[in-house]
């Protein structure tokens, strides 16, 4: 079977299953409505008064920040430990991949996103 082949039937197994899935959910939920089914579940008391309460898009430029450099250290061990068999021209890459990410942090640091308000 050529390679297009399998791909093709793996294609069509995820979305029979997937597709399945969704059906039998349902088919099969509950659909009964009541109020009970509306009240929070172990998340606190009832909420009184409004509710909405809005963040600092600063919390998620923080989180963002830490995801980048957090996948950064996952791309630099691999590499550090086979440092030696790499040869050169992998250090170079590494330093481009270094270089960039800090051009992105200092521009974050330039535009403010680093600071507190």
């Amino acid at each position: 079977m050529p390679e297009g082949g399998a791909i093709l039937i793996f294609l069509v197994v995820g979305v029979v299953f997937g597709i399945g899935g969704i059906i039998t959910s349902f088919l099969i939920h509950p659909r009964r409505k009541n109020a009970v089914k509306g009240e929070p579940y172990e998340c606190g008391p009832p909420t009184q008064g409004p509710t909405w309460v809005r963040f600092k898009v600063q919390y998620f430029v923080y989180a963002l920040l830490f995801v980048i450099f957090d996948v950064e250290t996952i791309y630099l061990y691999p590499w550090a430990v086979k440092f030696n068999s790499l040869g050169m021209f992998a250090f170079v890459e590494m330093l481009i991949f270094i270089s960039i990410l800090v051009i992105g942090l200092w521009y974050a640091w330039k535009e403010g996103a680093l600071e507190w308000k």
